[in-house]
This record gives structure tokens, sequence and C-alpha cells, in this order.
């Protein structure tokens, strides 16, 4: 009788049990599956796409590859977190990028996350391997920071959302806005983020310029049949500052050349700003931003500018009777979106 008492019991607790773990189950689903979608549904290179296109035209930098997601080793930014590194671990830096990326996939209003900072070295970092911290900056231009030199256990990386991260290259000519890419040049960027700080850039200026010809047609696209330059439809210059000296920068992702892309030849200083799309050119140029499609029209007019020829390893090239100086200044937005300007 006994026995018999202790089962029903038993059969009288089994459904509530029965309830309590369902709840329990349901509640796990509903706390994981809104972070889920966030990550995997939010599609980051589509995001990026869209980012690139609106503010640059750029396409995919990899050339058809997966998109960007590159940082700088040995260096931790600074910020208020967003995601706590302790409890929010990755396999791979490319993964934590990809996070960050995910909180920005909104057409409208600033990224909720700009930064991301990963431990990936399993000896140094010890517990804190994996750890991957998402934060927000004041000020994605002028982004808090601690450099460690070579004992920092840090990789950090920036994130650029849509009207982000886009500065001014003022000439007499009218202004180039340019959209940098932090994720797919990071060591790049962070040199023009550099120049910023310096509130100046004596001696930066365009030296060369060479309009499309009969090459290339007004959207970049090469005409049939027709030489593939000179001229060759671009513009370049140098962004070396008077005063400081120039640590030559090794090679980022190069993808195919396009019309707005802004890229260094060979390690920079040297830069160039393509007015055409090149497919003809080998991946060797690292693209660190491109130029709105509204102000290419600047670039074309300062390509139009009188010019005298030159030959530059058995190449005929254009240069400018007259240098054009360059000046860069950081960008102001309004409300989020694209109506900006200069300091």
């Amino acid at each position: 009788m006994g026995r018999k008492q202790i089962d029903q019991e038993a059969s009288r607790l089994t459904l509530p049990i029965l309830i309590l773990v369902s709840f329990i189950s349901c509640a796990a689903v509903y706390t994981f599956l809104p972070f889920l979608f966030r990550l995997n549904g939010g599609d980051p290179s589509k995001l990026e796409s869209f980012a690139v296109i609106r503010d640059g035209d750029a396409g995919n930098l990899e050339g058809g590859a997966e998109e960007c997601c590159r940082g700088i080793e040995n260096l931790e930014y600074w910020g208020p977190a967003v995601k706590w590194g302790s409890e929010f671990k990755f396999n791979s830096s490319e993964l934590c990028c990809k996070a960050c990326k995910a909180m920005c996939n909104g057409n409208d209003g600033p990224c909720l996350c700009d930064t991301w900072v990963y431990c990936g070295n399993r000896k140094e970092c010890g517990s804190k391997f994996g750890e991957c911290w998402l934060k927000k900056q004041k000020d994605t231009l002028a982004p808090d920071r601690q450099e460690g030199g070579t004992t920092s256990i840090w990789t950090s990386g920036l994130i650029f959302g849509r009207g982000e991260g886009i500065v001014a290259l003022e000439t007499d000519h009218g202004t180039l806005h340019i959209k940098l890419f932090p994720d797919c040049a990071p060591h790049s960027v962070a040199y023009i983020l550099e120049l910023l700080e310096l509130r100046h850039c004596a001696g930066c200026h365009f030296y060369r310029a060479e309009g499309r010809g009969q090459s290339w047609d007004s959207k970049g696209n090469p005409i049939e049949n027709a030489p593939l330059g000179p001229p060759f439809a671009l513009i370049q210059g140098t962004l070396e500052t008077q005063g400081e000296p120039f640590k030559k920068i090794s090679p980022e992702v190069c993808p195919y050349i396009k019309r707005g892309s802004v890229a260094w030849v060979g390690s920079g200083p040297e830069f160039f700003i393509s007015l055409a799309n090149h497919q003809e050119w080998n991946k060797v140029y690292t693209v660190f931003g491109s130029v709105l499609p509204e102000d290419m029209e600047v670039a074309e007019k300062i390509a139009g500018l009188p010019t005298k020829p030159d030959v530059w390893n058995n190449v005929n090239v254009s240069v400018l009777q007259e240098h054009v100086p360059l000046r860069l200044k950081r960008m102001k937005k309004s409300h989020g979106d694209l109506n900006m300007k200069s300091d």
C-alpha cells in the first residue's frame, strides 16, 4: 500500500514538472533566438554592400570573396562596452568583427557597435582567449585607444556604418568626400585618422591628372575596342605631410580598381583616385576608401586641368602644370544622414 501511495504521489507531481520543464525550455528559446537572428539573419555582407553603395559605390572589395573583417594586432580600443567579452566569446577575430557588424544593420541612425576588441592568442590570453568586446565610440574618427606595442594581447577593429567614417579632401576646385574602409584596410585608415589628429596636411597635393579620354565612358566602363590608356583615367598625389616621417604600409586588401576607388601606389604615401573601372589591372593596389559618387565630378574637374607630358619608367603620363594642394578635414553629420559639413 505504501508503494502504491508513492506511485500516486508521483503521478500527481508529473504534470506540474512537465509544465515547468516546458516553460524553462521556451524561455531559453526566446532568450537565445533574438541574438541568433540578429547575428545570422542580419547579413553583414549585404549590409556592408548597402553602406558602400550609398556612401562610396565600392561594391565587394574582396572581388568576389567574403566581406572584409580585418583588425590591427597589438592594439586595444577603449570605449563603453555594449557586449562584455567575459560573457561573449568566439573562435576567431573575424567572427567577433561580424558580430559587431550585425549590430550595424539598420538603415537609419548610427551603429549600435562600431568597435570590436578580440583576444586571439591562446597562450598569451590565457582565460581571456576568445573574448570579444563590442564597444561604441564617442567619436569614430578619433577612437579611444591604448597601444601596448608588441606586448598587447588584443586585436582591434573599427566598423563605419552608413554616413560614418567619411573624411573630406578639400581643394580649390571642390571637395572630395571619401568613405573609409577600416574593415578592409585598417592600417591605412589608421594613418588617415592620424592625419586628422594633426589638423593639417601640409605638403599633401595632387600632381598627376589623366582623364578618361576615348577609352572609358562616363560611368567608368571601358569602351569596346578602345585602348586602355594612356591616358589612364586617374588623379594621383601624395598624403605625406611635411615634418612627419611616413612609415610604409604593408599591403592590405587589394581588389579590382573601380571608379571612385582611393588606393595607395605601392606602400604609400603616393595614392590615386580612379576615374574608371580597371579590371585590366592586377589586384596589387590597397584600396582604403571610395569617393562618394556625387563628388566624382570634382575628380573629373581636376583631371581636366592643364597638364604637361612626362615619361615614367617608359610610360607616357600627364603631370599637372601646377600642383593642387589638399586639405584633409573631418566631417560632421546631421541626424545620422549624409548632410555633412567640414570642421
